[in-house]
């Protein structure tokens, strides 16, 4: 298993990627996303993207539901697991992949996201 963290612990505002991040050779992932403090009415979609590596386009794998406040959300990818809408993709992880954090408003939502890597 190999540990990442696409995101550190801070208060954000506005959509944001996390940079390409680089699989290895790993299968699949865990992202955790834990969100430690909301003010107003914030509202972000966390997507995990693959990128192609001829076109450099990124692709949707998985899209978090809307994150309205305090809690933790865990977003599976893996060959083999049941699909569920928002929370878990039967598919491989890509090469290269980020996360982008689509942000409805700008309220602010504090934030971090850590990835585990599995074989």
């Amino acid at each position: 298993m190999l540990k990442l963290k696409p995101f550190d612990s801070a208060a954000r505002t506005a959509t944001t990627n996390s940079g390409d991040l680089d699989n290895g050779q790993h299968r699949g992932l865990h992202l955790v996303i834990d969100v430690t403090a909301a003010s107003a009415t914030p509202s972000v979609v966390f997507t995990i993207q693959g990128k192609d590596e001829v076109s450099g386009q990124y692709y949707t794998i998985l899209a978090s539901a809307a994150i309205t406040g305090v809690g933790t959300t865990v977003l599976r990818v893996y060959p083999g697991l049941t699909a569920s809408a928002n929370v878990t993709a039967n598919d491989v992880l890509p090469k290269t992949w980020r996360v982008l954090a689509t942000h409805a408003d700008a309220d602010s939502i504090t934030y971090s996201v850590g990835a585990c890597l599995i074989n």
